[in-house]
């Protein structure tokens, strides 16, 4: 089935989210829609999908003008969308989920799961997907709970597959796996839209790439393009991709943790019984599927956890048992993985946002009155050193875009005395121009000889920030590696298995 999206124009209010874009694509071709975060890539699938109705513009299938008014619509006319959060229902077997929304019935109006049992084997089969349809969602790994959401969308027949950010929550192995998927998918004559911001993934499986900045189709690219050249159509201007470090100068152990256990209120275990140490000058970055571990761990280390054992000493002095605030001023800086809810006040300014960890003294509260000069100077310093794209620093952090909200969390951070710095996923939701920038800004504190614990899901990130890297697994070490750990190594680790001369 032939896809064409012609002129698509969607308006939020005075926001563009889309401005007049066309593409095509041809049964049995991968067509990858590339953009930073914010450019338009979803709002434009949602569009497809019927989850929005375009303001201006048209979608033909087959030559045909198709008017979809909901979700019910695209899939009758053959489109399926695999989404980056999993639609499925975890308790429910894979057959349950597959029949989900298109309940057939047999005798006395009783559900026909035979006849979804028997739709997930056939496509199974065919595909080598190899899922039981018997299995419970929640008891599978990510990697084939997504191949679920494949057959779903196929048991529906589907000729246009859309995916949308499909490898944030995989490990490499799993990644691979549905780049065989897709390419299995155009072998047998389905059109694939494969919405991402990894260069990467794109000139691996790509027949063609549209790139989408700021809303409007900015250009096209060949598979053969090169990672530099990619990322330069996504932002507007040269990249450096690579991340520039020399070895480090490592001092004593400054962080220690030994025996840390954290469990929540209904007595699950999310880290258990983990122990490593971080020294001057040194980036220990923690490596892992999201939901391992890595939240909870990050969040007991700032005193945000209640039910916590073990010890976590910093420079010999313990932190266990102290408040957010003391611990903060002990001297941990902390970039949060949620910078929205955890990292920002979004209806507070810049200047505000900028001074939130120190607003209870010096330098900028004295006998309980603001220095607004001295604020105002800090804010404007740091505006101009972070290159924050603002008006100014009286504008509202909500009114900021993810990429520059993400330099003002980092800002405030590292304008500190830091003892110890937690960046909890720094670059999530932040484009590539951005990217760049606060990777420097991590490495520069590293060389000033801050010890640097960095949490991230992009294996990339990690292995470019990386002195040493540390694997969770279901809140449990695998293995403490060398940075130069080759990525196949690491993604077995993702999954449990620990090889040979891991430090755990």
């Amino acid at each position: 089935m032939k896809l064409v999206l012609r002129d698509i124009t969607k308006r939020f209010g005075t926001l563009v989210a889309n401005d007049r874009i066309s593409l095509t694509v041809e049964p049995g071709e991968i067509h990858c829609l590339l953009g930073e975060n914010g450019a338009g890539k979803s709002t434009l699938m949602n569009v497809l999908y019927g989850l929005y109705q375009a303001d201006e513009g048209e979608i033909e299938l087959n030559d045909v003008v198709q008017h979809f008014t909901g979700p019910g619509d695209a899939i009758a006319a053959g489109i399926g969308m695999v989404h980056q959060h999993f639609m499925l229902v975890p308790v429910f077997t894979v057959a349950e989920n597959v029949m989900l929304g298109d309940e057939s019935t047999g005798f006395a109006g009783s559900l026909n799961v035979d006849a979804a049992r028997e739709r997930v084997a056939e496509i199974s089969a065919r595909f080598g997907f190899h899922v039981n349809p018997d299995a419970i969602v929640e008891d599978l790994p990510v990697g084939v709970q997504q191949r679920v959401e494949i057959i779903k969308a196929l048991s529906r027949d589907a000729e246009v597959l859309v995916f949308d950010e499909p490898t944030a929550v995989l490990t490499p192995q799993e990644t691979d796996e549905l780049m065989e998927i897709m390419r299995q998918l155009k072998a047998a004559g389905k059109a694939i839209v494969f919405i991402t911001h990894k260069l990467r993934e794109v000139r691996e499986v790509a027949d063609r790439i549209t790139v989408i900045r700021l809303g409007k189709v900015v250009g096209e690219a060949s598979p053969t393009a090169s990672n530099a050249e990619l990322a330069a159509l996504m932002v507007g201007r040269p990249v450096e991709l690579t991340v520039h470090k020399g070895p480090p100068h490592l001092g004593e152990d400054a962080l220690v943790v030994e025996g840390l256990t954290v469990i929540d209120h209904l007595g699950r275990v999310h880290v258990d019984d983990v122990s490593f140490a971080i020294r001057t000058g040194e980036v220990l970055a923690v490596a892992g599927v999201q939901g391992n571990g890595q939240t909870e761990l990050t969040e007991a280390l700032l005193g945000l956890q209640e039910h916590v054992r073990g010890s976590i000493r910093l420079d010999g002095s313990e932190l266990v048992g102290r408040s957010v605030r003391q611990i903060l001023e002990a001297g941990v800086g902390f970039i949060p993985e949620d910078r929205q809810a955890e990292g920002l006040v979004g209806e507070f300014t810049i200047a505000e946002n900028l001074m939130l960890n120190r607003s209870h003294g010096e330098p900028f509260v004295s006998r309980g009155s603001l220095r607004l000069d001295r604020l105002e100077a800090f804010a404007d310093a740091k505006l101009k050193e972070y290159d924050v794209r603002a008006p100014g620093i009286t504008s509202r952090a909500d009114q900021l875009s993810g990429g520059n909200q993400q330099k003002v969390v980092v800002a405030r951070e590292l304008s500190r005395d830091l003892r110890l710095l937690v960046a909890a996923q720094p670059t999530r939701g932040v484009d590539v121009g951005s990217i760049e920038f606060i990777h420097k800004q991590i490495v520069a504190g590293r060389d000033a000889g801050v010890p640097v614990l960095v949490v991230s899901t992009e294996l990339d990130e990690v292995v470019a920030l990386a002195d040493r890297i540390m694997v969770l697994y279901r809140g449990r070490i695998v293995g403490i590696v060398p940075a130069d750990t080759p990525r196949e190594v690491l993604g077995l680790m993702m999954t449990g298995e620990r090889p040979e001369g891991a430090i755990a």
